[in-house]
């Protein structure tokens, strides 16, 4: 029982000497790349400010299809397709034509404005202007009943413009006089805007793929004149038997404290450079509210993702180095 028990605490001290060995070595991997960090300044600088550079591009991109996609989100909303229909359409009928124009996939919801409410609307809307308002009253002609329609998509109408074209009641009530509005200014605007952001996401998407290509190289380039630089170094810790990871270990560390400190600038200067423009791009109506809360809300995750996406790059720029550059 005894010599049972001493060949259990004997395991159990081999096990706590090599795990004091890997925290022992792993320090020292730390340590080293650290050094390597600091070693060659210029290096470094021009490494972490394209590295800098390479993720700002991809948190620009990705904010600013954001802020767009929320712009075109919020102009939808307020922008509804007119049908107009005869002035004498009753609510009944309206609530008919709201019930079959929702059932439709590409509608998300519909408003019925009689003749009278159409009217009074106009006339609210120009209380102060008393020429409208005389105009209204000497008017001869009625003002239209409308069913308005917002849509899912605004560049797409083509299931609402077959629906004006079929449908049986809409045929009897439609205005003659009067055909659907499906443009606009408004409309133009919205479809300005979906084009800058699927512009914007191919720019950023391009630039943000030729940074990293750019980044990459020169961390690689990085790396391969610091092997060369320590390849005395590296010759002497092969000769005393350094396992493959540990000679490898710091030139990894090195590239992770590349990918680290150019997250943490970039996130910085992008939400600085965004809280920035807040106010300016609010003046254009641009809707950047919901893109601030989110990221302000979640700023950790964004931090954190940031540096993955810098580690990453650092990571395999720097394996692809010591891979083709260190002999072992």
């Amino acid at each position: 029982m005894a010599r049972a028990k001493r060949k259990l605490d004997s395991k159990a001290f081999a096990q706590q000497k090599r795990n004091r060995r890997k925290m022992l070595t792993f320090y020292r991997m730390f340590r080293y790349g650290v050094n390597n960090f600091s070693r060659n300044a210029w290096l470094t600088i021009a490494a972490t400010a394209v590295m800098t550079i390479t993720l700002l591009i991809i948190f620009t991109t990705v904010v600013a299809k954001a802020v767009l996609s929320d712009t075109v989100g919020q102009l939808r909303d307020e922008v509804a397709m007119s049908i107009y229909l005869k002035t004498d359409t009753t609510d009944d009928v309206g609530k008919k034509l709201i019930n079959q124009v929702e059932a439709l996939p590409s509608v998300r919801s519909a408003t019925f404005i009689s003749s009278e409410e159409a009217r009074d609307k106009i006339a609210q809307e120009n209380k102060d202007n008393q020429n409208v308002l005389n105009a209204i009253k000497e008017a001869t002609n009625l003002t239209p009943a409308t069913l308005q329609v917002t849509v899912q998509d605004i560049n797409n109408t083509n299931e609402l413009q077959s629906f004006v074209d079929n449908n049986k009641l809409v045929k009897q009530y439609i205005n003659p006089d009067h055909k659907p509005s499906f443009a606009g200014e408004r409309r133009a605007a919205i479809q300005s805007i979906g084009r800058a952001v699927n512009f914007a996401q191919q720019v950023g998407i391009i630039a943000g793929s030729v940074f990293v290509v750019i980044s990459s190289l020169i961390i690689f380039n990085t790396i391969r004149m610091a092997i060369f630089n320590r390849k005395e170094e590296i010759h002497m810790m092969q000769l005393i038997g350094a396992d493959k990871s540990f000679i490898r270990g710091p030139f990894l560390i090195e590239a992770l404290m590349y990918g680290f400190i150019a997250a943490i600038i970039a996130t910085g200067l992008g939400i600085l450079a965004l809280y920035g423009a807040a106010d300016t791009l609010s003046s254009y109506k641009i809707a950047v509210g919901p893109t601030i809360d989110l990221i302000t809300t979640y700023f950790p995750f964004v931090l954190l993702a940031m540096i993955v996406a810098g580690s990453v790059i650092g990571v395999i720029s720097s394996l692809l180095a010591t891979y083709r550059y260190l002999k072992l």
